[in-house]
């Protein structure tokens, strides 16, 4: 069943434009093709063939949407002894649909798409082992001053081992390397009091030298890179895979589209606790000092972190935007 969707606690960005989201899920038990089919009998659209694991399906109720195999190999299978093997591998390789910005409204038709989907077979992440099947939500940010960007990864920041603890992402998950949390060295950095004083220019130089990759639950390098295109290209071994676009680029969820409970719509609201805590100063300071308070004690741990913001969020109404 799909959740109510949350309000982002700034719903258009700093021209007044309303925020936009755009939505990738992986999932297994379908192919591109029947994907793209079952796409417009829902929703309409036109399908073309744009290569031979890659479909776009144009002018659908929620906007253009691309449909692929979701290996870089597709881009190589040019004979028929490539394609064979790309075909052979759908056991482990997924998979995905890509959205363009919809509203926050419109998800619960996304949602609906992949009700229909699981009905017709589509499996998500923990239908096997080693699959790894993500749900990436790409929002739209507020704004580009420091401001409108560093309490949100802040409060990711000091949130990622509550997430993480709350609904424990798949174990393949954990075990591949494209989720991975970020350095405590990181997180340091973004708890110290001097943070708060932070350019953009800063902010852009300590996420390039603390954590220059975009596997990460949070991956903010579009942004960078939509911001100082040179400055990402010059910190990355290759840049190739980054697209410039202002959007926080969140990578945690798994894509678990053949479980009744799931819905991209509780991911979403997720990261609306994340946006609501970030808007609230009091609450991320409290986070902030929380969070230093406990890595200064002799066993600090993740997992102990994870059980102290669990306490925190529960002892205000902030939690709520996570149900």
């Amino acid at each position: 069943m799909t959740a109510p969707v949350s309000d982002l606690p700034r719903p258009n960005d700093s021209s007044g434009t309303p925020r936009r989201v755009g939505i990738e899920v992986e999932c297994g038990g379908v192919t591109e093709t029947r994907l793209a089919e079952i796409l417009t009998e829902l929703f309409g659209g036109t399908v073309s063939q744009t290569a031979p694991y890659e479909r776009v399906v144009e002018e659908t109720e929620i906007g253009d949407v691309k449909v692929v195999l979701d290996t870089a190999y597709r881009d190589k299978a040019d004979n028929w002894i490539a394609q064979r093997g790309l075909d052979l591998s759908r056991a482990v390789v997924p998979v995905e649909f890509v959205t363009d910005p919809i509203l926050p409204a419109q998800i619960p038709q996304v949602d609906r798409l992949c009700r229909a989907l699981a009905q017709h077979g589509a499996t998500g992440s923990r239908d096997g082992v080693f699959l790894g099947f993500g749900l990436h939500l790409n929002v739209m940010i507020a704004g580009t001053a420091v401001g409108d960007l560093l309490p949100t990864l802040r409060a990711f920041a000091f949130l990622e081992d509550w997430l993480r603890l709350e609904d424990p992402i798949d174990p393949s998950r954990r075990l591949l390397p494209f989720v991975e949390p970020y350095p405590s060295a990181f997180v340091e950095r973004l708890a110290a009091p001097e943070a708060a004083d932070w350019s953009r220019n800063d902010l852009i130089d300590v996420y390039l030298h603390e954590t220059p990759t975009r596997n990460r639950g949070l991956d903010m390098l579009p942004i960078l890179r939509h911001l100082a295109e040179d400055r990402v290209i010059a910190a990355l071994r290759d840049a190739s895979a980054v697209s410039a676009r202002p959007a926080w680029h969140y990578r945690l969820p798994d894509s678990r589209i053949d479980e009744p409970d799931w819905s991209i719509a509780r991911e979403w609201n997720r990261w609306c606790l994340i946006e609501r805590i970030a808007a609230d100063p009091p609450a991320l300071e409290g986070l902030r000092e929380a969070w230093l308070s406990h890595h200064r004690g002799f066993a600090a741990t993740r997992h102990g972190w994870a059980h102290e913001a669990d306490r925190l969020l529960k002892s205000t109404d902030l939690a709520k935007a996570g149900a």
